[in-house]
């Protein structure tokens, strides 16, 4: 018990960002506007563009910030959000091949842009429970994963994050596929939920994968230091952009 205290409340600076980010994610859910979500994803979209031009080692930051504006702007009044999500690379990518210029611009473009712009159409197609659905999986798949993996975790998962462990991966699956299975009642019968939570729950980790390898690669050890404690936006992102998709296409095939 002494252990788990001294992790959970070992940092304060931690725990002070935790609860303001908790605070303010339950006051966007609750009053519910498609408006207020919209004004904070961009905030998010914004900021995880700089974060993302820093792990990609991007220089060209009026060009990509103006285009990210631009593209959601569009958010705002498009219909079907999720076919705009695939637009501004293939936008990018063609200025890019008409210049003749380097293509690197084109990867912010995908990552992030196309994930934040799902949780949107998520949140814009199937209502704020969706969201809850989606932060309920992606919260305990990573928070039993880090429990897990540290008082159970003895093999290695990937070469790309050291520290994270096969038992602990496991540890998270089972708890975000366990939550996700009562949440996604709202929408689905069980053995619906308890399917598409696990698959979201596993790509989830493979989000956080993801970033851990782009930050290896920019030899970074946070995306950012928007949180104290906790590293950019990034970094508090990366299960929910791969989560998101794979929740989204789920709900939309049924």
């Amino acid at each position: 018990m002494d252990k788990i205290r001294e992790v959970v409340f070992g940092n304060k600076e931690r725990v002070i960002s935790a609860i303001v980010m908790i605070v303010a994610l339950v006051v966007v859910l609750a009053i519910d506007s498609f408006v207020l979500m919209w004004l904070v994803l961009g905030v998010i979209y914004m900021l995880s563009l700089k974060e993302a031009m820093k792990l990609f080692d991007l220089a060209d930051k009026k060009f990509v910030f103006g285009v990210g504006a631009i593209t959601w702007i569009f958010a705002f009044f498009v219909p079907h959000l999720v076919y705009l999500g695939f637009l501004p690379a293939m936008v990018v990518a063609s200025y890019k091949a008409y210049k003749n210029e380097n293509m690197k611009s084109v990867l912010v473009f995908v990552y992030p842009t196309i994930s934040i712009i799902f949780i949107l159409a998520l949140y814009k197609d199937f209502g704020v429970f969706s969201l809850v659905w989606l932060i309920l999986v992606v919260a305990f798949t990573d928070t039993f994963a880090y429990f897990s993996g540290k008082y159970l975790g003895k093999t290695s998962f990937s070469s790309t994050s050291p520290n994270k462990t096969l038992e602990g991966v496991m540890g998270g699956v089972i708890a975000g596929s366990i939550i996700g299975s009562v949440a996604g009642l709202y929408f689905h019968g069980f053995l619906f939920s308890l399917c598409l939570s696990f698959l979201v729950s596993v790509f989830s980790v493979f989000g956080d994968l993801f970033e851990s390898y782009l930050k290896r690669q920019a030899n970074l050890k946070d995306s950012g230091n928007l949180f104290p404690g906790h590293g950019g936006i990034l970094d508090r992102m990366d299960g929910y952009l791969f989560g998101v998709v794979v929740l989204y296409i789920g709900m939309a095939l049924v």
